[in-house]
């Protein structure tokens, strides 16, 4: 077995009778070694297989920051300097663009998703929904109540898959004076619909508010979708 100094040594063993050493080669020497050094007392403080992961994950992100604040202008002060810049962009991004949302008309994007219901009933279930505090539903129905009561109304002709952007279009030819409001409701129910976001009161009233004025509301004198006089 090797020594310090690099040299090479052998075990001796005392003999049964104490007398005269006996020499050990040095390939069982090294098997005796590393039969001796497989016992478990030997590894019992030895890190587990997550911690032995982590390590290595640890020492390749090290050795990865290490190559490329070496290649930044600025050593490691510089690589962060980008990392904040670009996590900079990416938020501002967010916040401007918002959730990403599919795009009006697609597939799936049909405002009534749940069967023929009439203008009272969603509004029902928007009322239901506002007091137990669920306010995307509430919205939902609260949209859904203004296109159905349009088309009851013959201001929009009932036409299966139509979107919130699209009802919004169309009624706001005959009904211009609500026609930004419209575009607001829509673009609130595409929010919490596809878009990840989360209503709140203020945006479940205003709509509520717009659904109460377009009853009250007499359509102008253009056509309608549908082509009939208003």
């Amino acid at each position: 077995m090797t020594v310090p100094g690099g040299t090479t040594a052998k075990l001796t063993h005392p003999r049964a009778d104490g007398d005269v050493p006996v020499d050990i080669s040095r390939i069982p020497a090294r098997e005796a070694a590393e039969r001796e050094l497989s016992e478990p007392m030997y590894h019992e403080n030895d890190p587990n297989l997550l911690q032995r992961g982590l390590d290595r994950f640890w020492e390749w992100v090290d050795d990865l920051f290490g190559a490329a604040s070496g290649a930044t202008p600025g050593g490691v002060l510089g690589l962060v300097a980008i990392v904040l810049v670009v996590l900079a962009l990416v938020a501002a991004l967010w916040w401007r663009l918002g959730t990403p949302r599919r795009a009006p008309g697609t597939a799936g994007d049909s405002l009534f998703a749940d069967g023929p219901r009439t203008a009272a009933e969603h509004r029902s279930a928007a009322d239901r929904h506002a007091a137990a505090g669920r306010w995307n539903q509430a919205v939902q129905e609260r949209m859904r109540a203004i296109v159905r009561s349009l088309e009851e109304r013959v201001l929009l002709d009932p036409r299966p898959g139509r979107t919130a952007d699209e009802a919004a279009a169309e009624a706001g030819r005959s009904l211009p004076s609500h026609a930004d409001a419209l575009r607001l409701a829509a673009r609130v129910f595409d929010d919490v619909t596809y878009g990840g976001r989360t209503a709140d009161e203020p945006a479940y009233r205003r709509i509520e508010e717009l659904d109460t004025a377009l009853e009250r509301t007499r359509p102008t004198l253009d056509t309608t979708s549908t082509g009939a006089p208003a």
